[in-house]
């Protein structure tokens, strides 16, 4: 078998938890999993990388993704501003993702956060 296994958008997003105001039907989180629909399964790949430190699905799903102190899911909080980028906490499986005025700028800061990154960031 080669190649990256097919990433189930639907399946990461009812496993995702969310902090700092946003839930599943604010528009910022709506706006955001209609970018990770927009991208390819090898992009898709990069950006739970970015988020979790893998870019791995577990065998069964992303109901047991784990965190650096066992299962951690998927999580999405609210932070900064529009001119930020989203950061991610591997650890935590987290990433921080500031309230962008429109889908274009989230998905191009997304986008830039993703092929952008050179390493990590100590917590």
């Amino acid at each position: 078998m080669c190649g990256i296994a097919q990433i189930d958008v639907e399946d990461w997003s009812k496993y995702t938890e969310f902090r700092g105001g946003y839930s599943a039907s604010h528009h910022v989180v709506v706006w955001f999993w209609k970018a990770v629909r927009s991208f390819d399964n090898e992009f898709r790949a990069r950006l739970l990388q970015f988020v979790t430190g893998t870019s791995r699905v577990p065998m069964n799903g992303f109901r047991e993704l784990q965190g650096s102190n066992g299962p951690q899911k998927f999580c999405i909080e609210k932070w900064g501003s529009p001119n930020d980028l989203p950061r991610a906490h591997t650890c935590f499986n987290r990433i921080d993702l500031p309230p962008y005025k429109d889908y274009h700028t989230l998905k191009d800061k997304l986008k830039t956060a993703v092929e952008c990154t050179g390493g990590f960031e100590i917590d």
